[in-house]
């Protein structure tokens, strides 16, 4: 049941973010999930040390958790607009 919220909650951040970075038009659902997921660890490397909160990826939903979880998928988006277009939007 954990792994069925993780997908959700993934998705949900994903979606935000891309909203965020305007790539949402070129993002399905599985691409959220995935941006939400892979964002959430990347959270997890960057900003958690940070602020000292963990991820989703770590089975705590909290609100910081979530915060840093939406921060790391934003800037997951970010890289990957800088490699494939040369700039961050």
């Amino acid at each position: 049941m954990n792994f069925i919220i993780w997908i959700l909650v993934g998705g949900i951040i994903g979606w935000l973010a891309s909203i965020v970075m305007k790539t949402d038009a070129q993002q399905g659902y599985f691409l959220n999930i995935v941006v939400g997921i892979v964002g959430a660890l990347v959270g997890g490397w960057l900003v958690s040390p940070l602020v000292g909160s963990s991820t989703i990826n770590q089975d705590n939903f909290s609100l910081s958790s979530l915060i840093v979880s939406f921060i790391g998928a934003i800037l997951l988006l970010g890289i990957i607009n800088l490699i494939r277009r040369g700039r961050a939007r």
